[in-house]
């Protein structure tokens, strides 16, 4: 017992620590991941949503220092019964995701890995076997330090995870896993390459022949069956190649204008996926950079997923020399964490990304 308690020791502080820091690095986004969960489809909790970016910084910071608390020993009782409650409820939640497919992706380690819900499932769930066994052996987790060593190592890592937190939201992750990172080239990441795996399906056609309900499965083709056709289910049987990109769009008019928009030698992407909102009194800022973007013959475009009439409200209020195009919300939230915020392509190859605050340190040619 005292071995095991020692390896579930290492291995879940370690865990925590590490999903804690992955999602500390973005908290805006685990907040989308929330407010998923929020949502009236899935858990139907609305009165969180305007809570969900505090809930995600409290709930990572909370990760992150009980694993160091564990690892250090630190108020052993209180923090094997934190990280107890904690991985039954996302146990509980990822259970949930999984069995009722309502949010596909539980983001337990942001973007930097994908997880799908029911390898989540899995994940908590040996979890939770691990946590037990802490819990069951909780006489065997001796502390490293005394109690005030240990106060102070916690009290450290409570200040700095508040520091980190504090800088990435005012700037942008310091790590981006996204796919629209500095030096991607959106088109290569929509491509899909000629040899690339394709999905495969299971097609189930049901018939009556000779008054009896008869099922043929095939990969495709429309079996020969001498009887009447009833219904075909269709089961994806193994996933085909998806690319890292894969639901850009840059839209005028119903007219999607990506292609041609990606081909610009200079071109300057002004995002704000919702402009309701989003901080307008940088807009007086945008207006400066923008206009000397153009004086420098970029070409300026903005982004965002409202609606024409508040567009056309925020570029009459602040004078902005440019139109906006639409683009799905979801692509915007995952091509920055920041509302608005500022890109600069060459040819479809993110060069420079910054969050609105940093909007005065880019740099045109």
């Amino acid at each position: 017992m005292k071995y095991l308690v020692g390896f579930s020791r290492i291995f879940v502080g370690i865990l925590f620590i590490i999903s804690g820091l992955i999602k500390l690095n973005d908290p805006v986004g685990f907040s989308f991941k929330l407010e998923e969960y929020f949502s009236p489809g899935v858990l139907d909790l609305p009165i969180l949503m305007p809570y969900a970016l505090a809930i995600s910084i409290i709930v990572v910071i909370l990760e992150v220092v009980l694993g160091v608390m564990l690892l250090v020993g630190f108020k052993v009782r209180f923090t094997v019964w934190s990280l107890l409650l904690m991985i039954v409820f996302f146990t509980f939640l990822t259970f949930y995701s999984a069995y009722f497919n309502k949010v596909t992706d539980c983001g337990c380690f942001g973007d930097a890995i994908k997880l799908t819900p029911w390898e989540s499932f899995t994940k908590d769930v040996i979890l939770l076997v691990l946590i037990l066994i802490l819990f069951f052996g909780i006489k065997h987790i001796n502390a490293i330090f005394g109690e005030r060593v240990g106060a102070l190592v916690s009290l450290v890592a409570v200040v700095a995870c508040g520091f980190f937190a504090n800088h990435v939201l005012n700037h942008l992750p310091a790590i981006d896993f996204r796919p629209y990172k500095i030096g991607v080239n959106i088109e290569e990441a929509m491509s899909v390459p000629d040899d690339a795996p394709k999905a495969i399906y299971d097609y189930a056609w049901k018939f009556k022949v000779n008054g009896e309900e008869k099922v043929i499965v095939t990969q495709g083709g429309y079996p020969t069956v001498d009887g009447e056709f009833i219904d075909v289910e269709t089961t994806e049987i193994q996933k085909g190649y998806e690319p890292p990109i894969h639901d850009f769009t840059i839209e005028r008019d119903g007219e999607d204008m990506a292609t041609s928009l990606l081909k610009e030698d200079k071109l300057v992407m002004v995002i704000a996926y919702d402009l309701a909102k989003s901080n307008l009194n940088v807009f007086s800022d945008i207006k400066k950079v923008t206009d000397l973007a153009n004086s420098k013959g970029y070409k300026v475009i903005g982004m965002s997923a409202s609606n024409d009439r508040l567009t056309k409200m925020i570029v009459d209020q602040y004078q902005l020399d440019f139109d906006f195009y639409f683009t799905d919300e979801t692509a915007l939230k995952t091509i920055v964490r920041s509302n608005p915020a500022v890109l600069v392509l060459k040819n479809g190859t993110i060069e420079q990304k910054v969050h609105y605050k940093d909007i005065n340190e880019l740099k045109f040619n």
